[in-house]
C-alpha cells in the first residue's frame, strides 16, 4: 500500500515564486497531491493559480497569520499519511520526494525528514536555512551540517550520508501527520522562524527520530517573506529561540542555560551596535521583553507537553559545547571540525 502524501505550499504574496517554481513541483511530485495554502495574499497569487492551475487544490486562509498558524489552519483540512511543508521559493529536482518517502516508510520511527538544501542563487553551495540537516548547541543556538552562523560550505558531497539530526528545515519538511498532531502541530505563537526547531524537538521528546536524506535535494532562494537583514526577523529569531529552549530543554540546568543565553544575546546586541546596526540591538531587547511577557504561557505549554504519553525532554544529538564559542573564539567554520562531539544519550 502506497502512503498518501500531500505537498503543501504556503504562499503569501508570492506570485513571482509560483510562476517560477510551482509547475516543477507539480511535475516532479506526481503521483502525490500538491496543494497551495494561501495566507490571504494581496497580490495576484490567487488569480494566477485560478488561471494557470484550475485543477489545483487551493486553500484560502482568511488572514496572514504567519508560517506556523497558516500551516496549522491548512493542514487541518488535509487528509494524508505524510505532509510535506514546502516553501514557495523552492525549486525541486526530478527525484526529490521519493527518497524521503521511502526512508519514512522503511523506518516508521522516523517522523520527520528533510532533503539536502542547496542555494538557488549559488548552486554549488549548501543553503543557510537547512543545508544537510540541523543541530543546536546546549544553549539552544541552531546551526547546520554545512552552515555555522554565516559560514556556509560548498557542497562537495561531504554531507551526503543519510543520518539522524536534531531538526529539519521548515523550507522543506516532511512529517508524519499523526505525529504532527500528536505533539500539537506548529506553535501558532511563533508566527515565523524557529518553529520547525520547536516542532522537531517536541517530536524527538516523544521518542521519534528526525532525519536528513541528501539523496533528495532541492534549491532554496531564501528570504522570500522576511529579508535576511530584517529587524523583525532578528526579533523573531531571538524571541522564538528562547521560547523553544524554555519549552523543550530538560529541567536540569535549564535556568543556568537561559541566563547564559540572555548574556550571549546581550553580546550579540553590542556587536550590532559596534557594526552600526542599532535597530537590530533594539530588536533583541524587544525579543527579550516579549519572551518575559510570554513566560507564563510558555511554562504552561511546557507542563502540558510533559503529560503526553512517553514524552521525555532530551538533548540527544545536541552539540556538547557552545557553538558561539566554537565559531567566534576558536574560529571553527565547518561542521566537520566540531571536535567536541554531540550528546548521544
Amino acid at each position: 500500500m502506497h502512503p498518501k502524501v500531500a505537498v503543501v505550499i504556503l504562499n503569501y504574496n508570492g506570485k513571482h515564486f509560483l510562476e517560477k517554481f510551482l509547475s516543477h513541483v507539480i511535475l516532479h511530485s506526481s503521483p502525490h497531491e500538491v496543494i497551495v495554502a494561501d495566507n490571504a495574499s494581496t497580490d495576484e497569487s490567487l488569480l494566477y493559480l485560478k488561471s494557470n492551475f484550475p485543477k489545483l487544490r487551493v486553500l484560502k486562509n482568511s488572514n496572514n497569520d504567519g508560517y506556523a498558524k497558516g500551516y496549522n489552519v491548512a493542514l487541518k483540512q488535509i487528509e494524508a499519511d505524510y505532509f510535506v511543508l514546502l516553501n514557495n521559493d523552492v525549486e525541486v529536482t526530478a527525484n526529490w520526494l521519493q527518497p524521503m518517502v521511502d526512508l519514512m516508510v522503511q523506518k516508521p520511527n522516523v517522523a520527520v525528514c528533510q532533503p539536502k538544501l542547496l542555494d538557488y542563487k549559488n548552486q554549488t553551495k549548501l543553503e543557510y536555512a537547512g543545508a544537510s540537516g540541523g543541530f543546536i548547541d546546549v544553549y539552544g543556538y541552531p546551526f547546520c551540517r554545512g552552515r555555522i552562523f554565516n559560514s556556509i560550505e560548498e557542497d562537495l558531497a561531504q554531507y551526503d550520508s543519510v543520518m539522524p539530526v536534531f531538526w529539519a528545515s521548515g523550507a522543506c519538511l516532511m512529517v508524519n501527520s499523526k505525529v504532527y498532531w500528536q505533539v500539537g502541530g506548529l506553535d501558532d505563537d511563533y508566527f515565523a522562524h524557529m518553529e520547525e526547531i520547536d516542532l522537531c524537538w517536541r517530536i524527538r521528546n516523544c521518542g521519534y527520530e528526525v532525519y536528513v536524506n541528501p539523496s533528495s535535494k532541492v534549491f532554496h532562494v531564501g528570504g522570500g517573506t522576511l529579508q535576511k537583514l530584517s529587524t523583525h526577523k532578528t526579533y523573531l529569531n531571538f524571541r522564538n529561540s528562547l521560547i523553544t529552549l524554555t519549552k523543550n530543554h530538560p529541567s536540569e540546568n535549564l535556568i543556568f542555560k537561559i541566563v547564559v543565553r540572555l548574556i550571549l544575546d546581550g553580546v550579540a546586541g553590542v556587536k550590532f551596535i559596534l557594526s552600526f546596526q542599532g535597530l537590530h540591538c533594539w530588536a533583541i531587547l524587544r525579543a527579550h521583553f516579549s519572551y518575559y511577557s510570554m513566560l507564563s504561557k510558555t511554562l504552561a505549554k511546557r507542563k502540558a507537553l510533559q503529560k503526553i504519553s512517553g514524552y521525555k525532554s532530551t538533548l540527544v544529538r545536541a552539540y556538547k559545547r557552545s557553538i558561539v564559542y566554537a565559531h567566534f573564539v576558536n574560529g571553527i567554520k565547518k561542521f566537520s571540525k566540531l571536535k567536541d562531539g554531540f550528546i548521544e544519550y
